[in-house]
């Protein structure tokens, strides 16, 4: 199975693809999708659509995961999250495909096996996770542990249905 990890942002999205066979994990590709700051919103969320819809075409996955939003000091820019996060959601289930939610904390807990992590412990765990993996930058990282926690998550539950 291909599963596609997202860490949603309005200035950069981060994605990761890994292939998940049985336990066994795999990574696939990852990167980042940048829209212009200087754009209006509603042209960056509709280039974000278009990035993602692409990038879905190119690599069909079978499963989607999504990082949770926080809520941060500022207002506008949790927003702008939120709008960003609303259009991954879409994108995805557009494409017929289900989409797992975790919070931050559940996936530094998938992936390292605590929830209070720092980003540099994730990173190194997905460096691991995946080898040879060439990480496209810290969005793409968050995106790749996503995919991770998912695949984890998605194992657990065929074990609890068997």
């Amino acid at each position: 199975m291909i599963i596609l990890g997202l860490d949603p942002g309005l200035g950069t999205t981060g994605w990761g693809l890994i292939r998940a066979e049985g336990n066994r994990l795999s990574h696939v590709a990852n990167g980042k999708l940048k829209t212009d700051p200087q754009a209006p919103l509603a042209r960056r969320l509709a280039h974000l659509d278009a990035m993602l819809a692409a990038l879905i075409v190119d690599h069909t996955p079978e499963a989607a995961a999504c990082e949770e939003v926080f809520v941060n000091s500022n207002a506008q820019s949790t927003l702008k999250l939120g709008q960003a996060r609303g259009v991954v959601l879409c994108a995805a289930a557009r494409a017929g495909l289900d989409v797992g939610e975790y919070t931050p904390s559940i996936v530094k807990k998938a992936v390292v096996g605590t929830g209070g992590a720092e980003k540099a412990q994730v990173h190194a765990m997905v460096a691991r996770l995946l080898p040879g993996v060439k990480i496209d930058g810290p969005d793409a990282g968050d995106a790749l542990a996503v995919a991770i926690c998912h695949a984890h998550h998605l194992a657990s539950a065929r074990r609890l249905r068997a």
